[in-house]
């Protein structure tokens, strides 16, 4: 009995070995497969994520033709839409404009800031509303400078602005000031206007100058800017002009999507009259508890830091009303 017993011991210990080292053997074997395709698992994951976000990116980017409308105009005066090429034209300028859409953004912002003062005085000087767009496309609605010298919104030559009888040198330059800037605009565009009796050929007048769209006009035998074949510039002149007026006259028809509070305003101010010379204009400014900055932002026509004033002109520098900025530092 205790042979038998023994027996069965032996076994039992032989058998309990032999499963432990079986699976000591198989453990690793089984742990190995399991990563390895867990891994294989892991990056068919991760390449199909890969392909799901790049297709979801084709899909969720679209870019859309843009419908025409079915008439525009320009003062009042049709652009005839029934033409090819006017058409193709037209549909460049709402694409570009459209797409472009930083600059569009920033167009409607300035323009609920700065439309405000331009439409009164256009208003007031028989020029059509629709004259708001071409500065608009002249300058952003910045103080703006080309190469050639032309500056401010309406971007006015020196020699030009002198003509309309703004004040033009290095102390004061009266372009840069949005309202005699304004009304010398209106000056011009009204000599335009009385030249050939359509406000579109004075706009295009107003880039290319009277007396190239009168030798083009004469030279081609036309007398509609429609007709006319013109320069890169001049050609597309109207056509910016109207593709602004579609989208800034209805942004959300052309996807631009902003609050009421994302718009820019214009900062109240009231006038101080000065006709007297002004030797520090720093100084002066913050007698007004402004600083420097803060006054050339509002009276970007002064040009240096003093005002000569000999002649003991009558100037209007404007004051930001209390409240809108911090006081000036140092005062």
């Amino acid at each position: 009995m205790k042979i038998i017993k023994s027996i069965f011991a032996g076994i039992g210990v032989i058998a309990v070995a032999m499963f432990s080292v079986q699976a000591v053997q198989d453990a690793p074997k089984s742990e190995s497969v399991a990563d390895s395709n867990q891994e294989n698992s892991g990056d068919q994951n991760q390449t199909q994520k890969q392909e799901n976000v790049q297709e979801s990116l084709v899909k969720d980017y679209n870019v859309y033709a843009i419908p025409l409308p079915k008439q525009v105009n320009f003062a009042g005066e049709p652009a005839p839409l029934n033409n090819p090429d006017i058409r193709e034209r037209m549909d460049r300028e709402l694409l570009v404009n459209t797409y472009w859409q930083s600059n569009g953004l920033l167009l409607i912002k300035r323009a609920h800031k700065y439309f405000p003062i331009i439409e009164p005085i256009l208003k007031e000087e028989g020029i059509p509303d629709d004259f708001k767009y071409l500065a608009v496309i002249e300058s952003g609605l910045t103080q703006a400078v080309s190469p050639a010298g032309a500056r401010g919104f309406w971007q006015l030559l020196s020699s030009t602005g002198r003509e309309l009888g703004l004040e033009v040198n290095d102390n004061v330059d009266e372009r840069y000031n949005i309202e005699r800037a304004t009304y010398a605009a209106c000056e011009y565009l009204k000599d335009s206007k009385e030249n050939w009796g359509r406000w579109t050929l004075a706009a295009a007048a107003y880039n290319a100058g009277n007396t190239g769209i009168d030798r083009r006009l004469e030279e081609q035998d036309v007398n509609s800017y429609y007709d006319l074949l013109l320069g890169e510039e001049t050609g597309r002149y109207i056509f910016r002009i109207l593709a602004l007026k579609e989208i800034l006259g209805d942004p959300a028809k052309f996807g631009f999507n902003f609050k009421q509070e994302d718009l820019y305003h214009e900062v109240p101010t009231y006038e101080v009259k000065v006709d007297t010379a002004v030797t520090d204009f720093v100084r002066f400014a913050q007698g007004f508890d402004i600083n420097y900055k803060i006054l050339k932002i509002h009276n970007p026509w002064l040009r240096e830091d003093h005002l000569n004033n000999g002649s003991h002109k009558e100037y209007f520098i404007k004051i930001p009303k209390k409240g809108y900025y911090s006081p000036a530092v140092g005062n």
